[in-house]
């Protein structure tokens, strides 16, 4: 079982990979990276030269490339110390052509194109625009390079930052001593309160092991998990957080920061993260904050989309486990009577019919009835879960009971059955001690799945149902071009297409010990 384990996450993680580069590939190569302003509001503001730098600089946000301008150039050398301020500003000024430019422009425009070409950058100088005779609006000359990313860099630089361990050395200009201190009274409950936690300095993240009363209770910021920046969906947020953070209204209660300043907030001291210099420059933070540790999150009232998703899916699932596995056995033991029947038409009419056209048919019988169709998050109604719970458990009660009945119906006309007949054991024998339980096996397989599947969402009944869940993620991040995103998710997908087939295969070799997955010695 372990070297089969072993051989089976060996084999996922190359599929992951797979999928991953071929996601990325479409993403960054196939399609045509300007649909990414399509809806960007600012992208149309700007004219002549200043929108084809913009346009290099979204990209490279949205990582199609890397972009470097000649002022970003003479920073890096002002701030290593090469040049001096002077030197700086008048190298920075750029003729309306290359023949133009002054003596110090040029010696440095060409130390600019000859450092970053033997760097593979392409080195692109724009000539100013001009309009009588004027430079035109946003038509000034403009020089920086650009390199496109190869698979395997982007690649490589996808992977390696997934996983974050913080430190105490995570911060560079830290000021003050660097360390790690543990406490069994939590300072967040003004040190009274037995609550263990180990907080940093030095470290990116304030708190790196607390203990709270939300769920899972104890909590971590050692390991930070990024899948992906988004750019539009949610904005400076990666995809990770964005699936996890909860949702609504603030959630305030009675907050002592650390300068013993006592008030009704939603700020989450356990987030905070470090801001250099942000206790100097704000005076908000000097009344709430002893350093610079002032970044935080906030409560909020309601589950995250994952959490959603969930909920939703895991009792869709339950319920579609309890009814169709029963049905299915009823049919099968029913065969071609009454029962059998009007269980197939259910099948078919679930099979025929588009989700869609029977997702909203549900809705509009539950409004009819008075149930809640959308979802509203600030409201103390569960309601508002049976729709969307009932619209996704009646497909897979369908499709559970015609696999089961299937499955013992094949099992019905095995030699094995007709030995046990033979053998005079009775019907009601034969299906409950062989019978049912050989039907099962294959079932069982899909149970891991349909679990974990649950976490992912699905995207029409959320949409449907307005629900803040994490099915209809994926379909806005394509929708709005947001590559983060769609690599994010598409990451994490895999990974739960991964272990939902080993866990099924383990849930398998328990139930039937007939299943081995040991390599037999010839």
């Amino acid at each position: 079982m372990v070297k089969y384990l072993f051989k089976r996450l060996l084999h996922g993680l190359l599929s992951i990979v797979a999928v991953v580069v071929i996601v990325m590939v479409m993403v960054y190569s196939l399609m045509d990276r300007t649909l990414i302003f399509a809806s960007d509001s600012l992208y149309s503001k700007q004219l002549n030269n200043n929108k084809t730098v913009y346009m290099y600089k979204r990209w490279a946000q949205y990582g199609y490339l890397d972009c470097v301008t000649y002022s970003d150039y003479l920073n890096l050398l002002a701030k290593n110390g090469e040049i001096d301020e002077e030197t700086k500003a008048a190298a920075a000024v750029l003729g309306r052509t290359a023949d133009k430019d002054s003596a110090i422009t040029k010696e440095y425009t060409a130390k600019f194109a000859e450092y970053y070409q033997s760097q593979g950058y392409e080195p692109v100088r724009l000539d100013a625009v001009l309009l009588n005779k004027k430079v035109a609006q946003g038509g000034q000359a403009q020089l920086f390079a650009y390199r496109d990313y190869p698979v395997l860099t982007r690649l490589t630089k996808y992977f390696t930052s997934i996983f974050t361990i913080d430190n105490i050395h995570s911060v560079e200009n830290y000021k003050g001593e660097r360390g790690l201190e543990f406490t069994l009274y939590d300072p967040v409950y003004g040190g009274e309160k037995f609550s263990p936690a180990i907080i940093g300095s030095g470290t990116n993240h304030r708190y790196l092991f607390y203990v709270d009363s939300t769920f899972p209770y104890v909590h971590q910021n050692f390991l930070t998990v990024s899948l992906g920046t988004s750019y539009t969906v949610n904005k400076g947020v990666d995809v990770f957080d964005t699936m996890n953070k909860s949702q609504g209204s603030y959630k305030q209660m009675l907050i002592t920061y650390p300068s013993g300043l006592t008030e009704m907030s939603a700020d989450d001291l356990h987030s905070a993260t470090y801001v250099e210099n942000s206790l100097e420059t704000s005076a908000v933070y000097a009344t709430r904050f002893v350093d610079d540790y002032t970044n935080v999150k906030t409560y909020k009232n309601n589950m995250s989309k994952v959490g959603y998703s969930f909920v939703i899916g895991i009792i869709a699932t339950i319920i579609a486990y309890l009814l169709g596995i029963p049905l299915g056995i009823v049919m099968a033991k029913n065969k071609d009577k009454l029962v059998d029947k009007l269980g197939t038409i259910y099948i078919v009419f679930i099979i025929a019919v588009p989700s869609l056209a029977y997702i909203f048919l549900f809705k509009a019988i539950g409004g009819v009835i008075g149930l809640p169709t959308t979802f509203v998050m600030d409201t103390a109604s569960k309601a508002m879960f049976i729709l969307p719970i009932v619209s996704l458990a009646l497909p897979s009660v369908a499709s559970l009971m015609k696999w089961m009945r299937r499955y013992m119906i094949d099992q019905m006309n095995s030699d094995y059955v007709k030995f046990a007949r033979s053998g005079g054991l009775t019907e009601s024998e034969i299906f409950s001690k062989h019978i049912s339980k050989n039907a099962l096996i294959p079932i069982v397989h899909g149970i891991p799945g349909s679990i974990l599947g649950a976490i992912t969402g699905a995207i029409i009944t959320e949409r449907v149902y307005v629900v803040p869940g994490a099915g209809n993620l994926l379909t806005q991040a394509i929708n709005s071009y947001d590559n983060g995103v769609i690599i994010g998710l598409t990451m994490f997908y895999a990974i739960l297409s991964v272990l939902s087939i080993i866990l099924g295969d383990i849930l398998m070799a328990l139930i039937d010990p007939r299943i081995s997955f040991e390599s037999k010695d010839r």
